[in-house]
């Protein structure tokens, strides 16, 4: 799966880069292929064409390459967020609804990659310690999303409702998409059925 090369990019930045892309194509090759569980550090790294302390450079553990996505996630969130001149949510409904647009977006986005989507998922629904990292990168996102709620000039306390309010029609999503093209649906209708409470 290619990146868009961004603007500014230093030789050195794409370099990186490149590198990171490599490995976490090459990770999500021998997942596909053999599972996670029979895949190893140095089997990423071999077919990545770099050795192990190159591959250590840009992961701690092969669950860090599994969740390499929702770090450009993050960054996504902070770029729509800048596109979007929006000010404060005065109330909590506001908030959610600002927070639609992102989460639509974030959800648009990922399915469009639909084997990557399914593999990443496939990986953390039969891994528990998968499962564990996950639910600590959807707070993560959480927590974006909170930051970016307040930096707008909404109350804390709206923010971090908002935040996990729209978490949760994400994750209702997820659940009932029965494969990724239906993602981004659910999605709004998750929204839409929350709007009609």
């Amino acid at each position: 799966m290619s990146q868009s090369i961004p603007d500014g990019e230093t030789l050195r930045e794409r370099k990186r880069r490149l590198v990171q892309q490599r490995i976490i194509d090459a990770a999500d090759e021998l997942f596909a292929a053999k599972g996670y569980d029979d895949v190893s550090v140095t089997d990423i790294a071999a077919r990545a064409d770099v050795g192990r302390t190159t591959f250590f450079r840009y992961f701690g553990d092969k669950a860090e390459v599994v969740f390499a996505h929702e770090e450009e996630m993050l960054d996504r969130i902070t770029r729509v967020a800048a596109d979007e001149p929006v000010g404060a949510a005065g109330t909590a409904a506001e908030a959610v609804a600002q927070l639609r647009t992102i989460v639509v977006a974030l959800c648009d986005h990922a399915a469009a990659d639909i084997a990557g989507y399914a593999l990443h998922y496939e990986l953390v629904d039969k891994h528990p310690e998968l499962r564990a990292h996950d639910a600590f990168k959807t707070q993560l996102i959480a927590e974006r999303f909170t930051m970016l709620l307040v930096e707008r000039g909404t109350t804390a306390s709206t923010a971090v409702f908002a935040s996990q309010v729209a978490l949760a029609c994400y994750q209702t999503a997820r659940r009932r998409a029965t494969s990724p093209e239906h993602l981004g649906a659910e999605t709004r209708a998750a929204f839409d059925e929350l709007a009609s409470l």
